[in-house]
């Protein structure tokens, strides 16, 4: 069985997904690539070797089995509700969507056409952080007492992203928030966050923060600490712990090969990963696999809708937290929803 796709959306993710589904990924090729701009389109069907849907509705026709959303932000629920009464099979990119009643829209429809669904949160599918995961969820390091994120860029956004991204917990964080929950097991009850410009003013003009801490406490008692940059000066700094009764696991940076050279003047490694597609590449294939095993042989999504509406809440907790200076739970968010 082949799996046949539409991308919608041919930007650098959307074009990474392309090619990895057309190129590298067993049981898949691309039918059809769509985007609001037709020459971003062109350039890749021309080099994949698909069609252009001139529509998001020509570009869930019959010659489609499933879909990878992978346009804007605010564009994703729109294609999601589509591509679920049309019966595709569903990818989607991380956030659904920054709001929260617009991400239920989202998953009411998925539920209602009985479609599967896979959020895009790759670095569950780093092999690094997964082993992380894996020694909590196998008992290793017994009961987990503490989880510490550390997520860090290289470098800061243009300006114009920052002020359309939704601020840094939906954008940045939002990957740490779900990993909290995936590596601990536990759902998040409490959020506790701090902020601050530390990197570039502009960010702040922009109405945004690059520099952040977050306190998260679960169900299970552990507790998560989060810290954020958009710069280190030395590289993509991409680090998880977890902590428990009988020890702990971590995973540590990626360099971008594998030497140390030791010296009287000490220790040299090469520099680490550039940025998110070099030091995430596996967990990107290795999601894709994951999204060919569920269609195929049914079963639960391994990133489900759910998964993807978490983050969002935990992340509205952490602006509300930030700005009021006060701890805020998520029932006091999701109160706020079903009102």
């Amino acid at each position: 069985m082949t799996i046949r796709f539409a991308v919608l959306g041919c930007g650098r993710i959307g074009s990474m997904h392309a090619r990895m589904l057309s190129r590298q990924t067993a049981g898949t090729s691309v039918s059809v690539v769509f985007d609001v701009s037709s020459a971003a389109a062109g350039a890749l069907a021309a080099d994949i070797g698909c069609r252009v849907a001139d529509s998001l509705a020509d570009s869930l026709g019959a010659d489609v089995d499933a879909v990878a959303i992978c346009t804007s932000t605010d564009t994703h629920v729109d294609a999601m509700v589509s591509a679920a009464e049309a019966g595709k099979a569903i990818f989607c990119e991380k956030p659904i969507s920054l709001s929260i009643e617009e991400v239920e829209r989202g998953l009411n429809a998925v539920n209602a056409a009985g479609v599967k669904l896979q959020i895009g949160f790759n670095r569950r599918y780093d092999p690094s952080h997964k082993a992380v995961a894996d020694a909590v969820a196998h008992g290793v390091v017994g009961d987990v007492h503490l989880c510490n994120i550390t997520s860090r860029d290289p470098a800061p956004p243009p300006i114009d992203y920052i002020a359309g991204s939704g601020g840094m917990f939906n954008d940045m964080t939002i990957h740490d928030f779900d990993m909290a929950r995936y590596v601990t097991g536990s759902d998040v009850i409490e959020v506790f966050a701090r902020g601050a410009v530390r990197v570039d003013p502009m960010i702040g003009e922009a109405g945004d923060i690059d520099t952040a801490v977050v306190l998260l406490t679960h169900a299970n008692g552990a507790l998560t600490t989060i810290d954020n940059s958009r710069q280190a000066a030395y590289g993509y700094d991409q680090r998880v712990e977890a902590f428990g009764s009988l020890g702990m696991a971590a995973s540590d940076n990626t360099h971008r090969f594998n030497s140390v050279v030791a010296t009287d003047q000490g220790y040299r490694q090469p520099p680490l990963e550039h940025f998110f597609l070099e030091r995430y590449a596996q967990s990107y294939l290795d999601q894709w696999a994951s999204f060919v095993d569920m269609v195929e042989h049914g079963g639960p999504s391994p990133v489900s809708g759910a998964d993807g509406r978490a983050p969002l809440v935990i992340g509205t907790a952490a602006l509300r937290s930030m700005r009021e200076g006060r701890p805020v739970t998520i029932r006091e968010i999701e109160n706020e929803v079903a009102s």
